[in-house]
């Protein structure tokens, strides 16, 4: 039985792109991407957040989610939805992603100076 933790365990294995090319590897739950997961009847829904409204990636994030929730067992569809990119905010992110994130930006301070982590 397909189930929403089971879902959500599946999209954890999807790296957010942005945060690979940082080097902190945070993966779409923990940076608050996925805003809800239904499950009805074979048939899953995922509500996906974007960081921003020049997002390029939701090509990207589509064919993820799909190839990784589709083999689920009991899933018969998957359909992604995704916002406009307005409603993100850091916030959003796990503490222990916030902790990652600011943990390499604090690497490349140290590195190559502040001006490596202004946000």
């Amino acid at each position: 039985m397909t189930t929403e933790a089971r879902v959500r365990e599946a999209l954890r294995e999807i790296v957010d792109p942005c945060t690979a090319a940082t080097g902190s590897n945070l993966d779409v739950v923990e940076m608050g991407l996925v805003e809800a997961v239904a499950v009805a009847e074979g048939e899953v829904r995922v509500d996906f957040r974007l960081t921003t409204p020049a997002c390029h990636m939701v090509p990207y994030f589509i064919e993820e989610i799909e190839s990784r929730v589709a083999p689920i067992e009991g899933v018969e569809s998957v359909t992604v939805d995704t916002d406009d990119g307005m409603q993100w905010t850091p916030d959003m992110m796990t503490d222990t992603a916030r902790e990652k994130r600011r943990s390499t930006l604090d690497r490349y301070d140290a590195h190559y100076g502040e001006e490596a982590s202004a946000e």
